[in-house]
């Protein structure tokens, strides 16, 4: 195992690493930027160095800093998070040359699977079902029209380098194609330094659901069962569970073999997430893979019993997986709510500021725990320069009915203070009849009284 591991993220991420390392007794580096310093997560780091200013590409997202400061403090290894580097080819590439691992998939794998086009193509050719659409990029608007005309209306166009819906645009005729492939190419070639663009069919009423991996060095694949992902805005998740309220045991199963057996074929190694789309009918088409931790991973752990981040190391080390797939126990449920430093009632308006406050959540009900995911503290000034995610609450029971009664209690009793939070949204939600009886899909923020625009509250 590692001596010393440098953790190239900041915030509750930064905090759920160090956490794993001190109980694996490895040190840690805690590496932050000036907006950063005096963060409440760097208390637990063995060191901390800063890294440069606030703005990401100069400090979090800047390479050579990052491998400078591995070096300079002695870590034998880079733990990315999630976010800013961690699915980035180069610079996985870049530790390797530098004697560093990289703890995460190798720059190969990273390469194959963020470019979305060739992901469809990889998964396809492995018996994994993908959206129809193109698999190939788009060479034009008309070309893109003439595949829309086939696949039939609506379209999502998405970039082939994305994520986080840049890029994205739906399309519900040929006018709205043609004056949306321009902007949806700028966009994508801004976001992602590629203007490249392909082409799915958009399935109305469509759940988002993912299956979760391992992969050791051996040729060794499990899967840890699903998420669902389902309660989003703007294409971001906010709340997140496991398992599926609408897979069953047999249809979890089968995708979930497929899922690792798919990721083996293609000689992956570590953490991953493939992530596909269920349609109204059922059928579920394979979407795109996270080759890094996810910010859900969670949910997974309070089921499964297994710590993915310890997994990871111990991968990264090259150690085999000490699991077979039938050593993997599903038990319970457990949801994830998101608490971004966000205004719901005006549109997700970020609202950082000054924490006055933090009252962690509790639960007090048989068989029920709750964990808090803290990148806050009393004190604490969200800096405006990063994503709005400042904490998760994550709730584990026997039962879905009750994990959303676990829930009630523990974000009744929660509080931030100072800046405004999702939690509002949250509390609303559970008590909302789609969410409670599983029946949501991917537009359910979009019904009246759960989040408001920031035009029906000016």
């Amino acid at each position: 195992m590692f001596r010393r591991i440098l953790i190239a993220n900041r915030g509750e991420i930064a905090a759920r690493v160090i956490r794993a390392c001190r109980e694996l007794h490895i040190e840690t580096v805690g590496v932050y930027s000036e907006a950063d310093r005096g963060a409440p997560w760097l208390s637990g780091a063995t060191e901390t160095l800063c890294l440069g200013p606030p703005q990401a590409a100069r400090s979090y997202l800047d390479a050579d800093a990052i491998l400078q400061a591995a070096e300079q403090t002695g870590a034998g290894a880079i733990h990315p998070g999630y976010g800013f580097l961690s699915e980035n080819a180069a610079f996985a590439a870049r530790c390797a040359q530098h004697g560093i691992t990289f703890i995460g998939p190798g720059p190969g794998a990273m390469r194959r699977m963020g470019d979305k086009i060739g992901a469809k193509r990889t998964m396809a050719a492995a018996g994994v079902p993908v959206i129809p659409g193109s698999l190939d990029p788009l060479r034009s608007a008309d070309h893109a029209a003439a595949l829309a005309a086939e696949v039939g209306y609506p379209v999502l166009l998405k970039a082939s380098a994305g994520g986080g819906g840049k890029g994205m645009r739906r399309c519900n005729d040929a006018r709205d194609l043609a004056r949306a492939f321009a902007e949806a190419s700028i966009e994508a070639d801004k976001a992602f330094g590629n203007a490249e663009l392909y082409l799915e069919k958009y399935l109305d009423g469509g759940r988002h659901v993912e299956f979760q991996i391992l992969a050791d060095a051996y040729g060794d694949v499990i899967h840890l069962g699903d998420r669902e992902c389902s309660i989003q805005r703007s294409h971001q998740k906010l709340v997140e569970e496991s398992p599926s309220p609408v897979l069953s045991q047999d249809e979890r199963a089968a995708l979930g073999e497929r899922a690792a057996a798919a990721a083996a074929s293609f000689g992956y190694v570590n953490a991953g997430t493939l992530e596909f789309l269920r349609a109204q009918d059922g059928a579920l088409y394979f979407m795109e893979m996270n080759t890094r931790l996810q910010v859900e991973h969670p949910v997974t752990e309070l089921v499964t019993g297994i710590d993915l981040v310890k997994a990871q190391l111990s991968i990264a080390a090259g150690e085999p997986l000490p699991w077979t797939q039938s050593d993997v126990r599903f038990q319970g449920h457990a949801i994830e709510f998101r608490i971004n430093a966000e205004d719901p009632d005006h549109g997700f308006r970020p609202d950082p500021g000054l924490v006055v406050a933090v009252v962690p959540p509790v639960v007090d009900r048989p068989g029920a725990s709750v964990r808090w995911d803290a990148g806050v503290a009393a004190g604490w000034r969200v800096p405006s320069h990063y994503d709005s995610l400042i904490g998760k609450v994550i709730v584990h029971a026997s039962t879905r009915d009750e994990a959303i009664l676990a829930a009630k209690q523990a974000l009744s009793r929660f509080r931030i203070d100072g800046i405004k939070t999702t939690l509002p949204l949250h509390l609303r939600l559970l008590d909302d009849a789609g969410f409670v009886s599983g029946t949501y899909d991917v537009q359910h923020l979009n019904r009246p009284g759960l989040a408001a625009p920031a035009k029906a509250q000016a």
